[in-house]
């Protein structure tokens, strides 16, 4: 397998928010060698040095879509980073999933006008941010908001309004570095590979002002089944190049995977990726979206997890990569 090279710091890892809740639930974790261990120790033999974590406001109790409360996260985090991960704090600001189809506004927050929804995402966002630190872990990242295509806290902030979608950027933006100047504040889209829609957004919050570090995108063929896979390619080829230099920010791709039972064609996938990211000097990591949530457990498609709790061959791409100094 060829390998690639990198800096020390590009960061290679995955979201793997559900993981507690699959241990609660009897799921047993192992490795190529079909040994029972620790996840965590499982995804360092893959070269994986980052851990991407959700939080949401007040989640229910259910083990797909609820758990993952500020404090939960910071139970599971602190663990992580024991263990030598980074850390990359993922605000949802809803109770339960945000993405592009869906941007629900917390229902403590459903009667506050516009103003009162600035103050909210600020304020717990904040108080979020300090009580990681205040337990001893300063992130590395922090997402304002998870695949914000549409805007969020809907119909408030919705791109309808970019004015109002930049104060709320702003206000988590601010939320952040009154408490963790260091952190970098990360803006996430989703449909990397679409670039004229990713240049626009970008465009409309540079023309209001709108404050970020670095930018977060999500990558994800299967989600696009009008586009063939090679157009899909091209586009993010084409977004990887243009997009950094237009506005003169890094990037991670923060999600990307593919089907659990094609795993010659998702280890083919994320070697594409690697292959392209390479050639890109302001690309800063990439991370895999619940890699380990076996679709036998969650009924999520694109894991890389077999059901019979090892990895698929899929993670073996993330081989490739190769860490320098330079």
């Amino acid at each position: 397998m060829k390998q690639y090279n990198f800096n020390k710091d590009f960061a290679v890892g995955a979201d793997i928010s559900w993981y507690p809740q699959m241990l609660e639930s009897g799921f047993v974790f192992r490795n190529q060698q079909r040994q029972q261990q620790d996840l965590l120790l499982t995804l360092k033999d893959y070269g994986m040095d980052t851990i991407r974590l959700r939080t949401w406001v007040n989640p229910s109790t259910n083990i797909y879509s609820g758990h993952c409360s500020a404090q939960e996260t910071l139970d599971f985090a602190l663990r992580c980073s024991k263990m030598g991960y980074r850390i990359m704090l993922n605000f949802h600001y809803s109770d339960s999933w945000s993405d592009p189809k869906q941007q629900r506004i917390p229902a403590a927050w459903e009667k506050s006008d516009f103003d009162g929804l600035v103050q909210h995402l600020y304020n717990y966002t904040n108080e979020t941010i300090d009580l990681f630190k205040t337990n001893g872990l300063e992130l590395e990242w922090v997402q304002i908001g998870n695949e914000t295509n549409p805007g969020m806290l809907l119909p408030e902030g919705s791109t309808d309004n970019f004015d109002k979608l930049t104060k709320l950027y702003n206000a988590g933006y601010d939320a952040v570095k009154a408490v963790s100047a260091n952190t970098k504040v990360m803006i996430h889209l989703a449909e990397f590979n679409i670039t004229d829609f990713i240049t626009d957004y970008f465009e409309n919050l540079e023309r209001r002002g709108c404050r970020y570090d670095i930018m977060g995108f999500s990558f994800y063929p299967f989600h696009l089944p009008q586009l063939s896979y090679e157009t899909c390619m091209e586009g993010l080829a084409r977004s990887m190049a243009e997009i950094p230099k237009r506005f003169g920010k890094d990037f991670i791709i923060v999600e990307t995977g593919g089907v659990e039972k094609q795993e010659e064609e998702t280890f083919q996938l994320l070697i594409d990726i690697i292959d392209e990211m390479h050639s890109q000097p302001k690309c800063k990591g990439i991370l895999l979206w619940e890699p380990e949530g076996a679709k036998a457990w969650s009924g999520y498609p694109l894991s890389a997890w077999r059901s019979d709790g090892c990895p698929g061959k899929a993670l073996d791409a993330l081989r490739s990569i190769h860490k320098t100094n330079s």
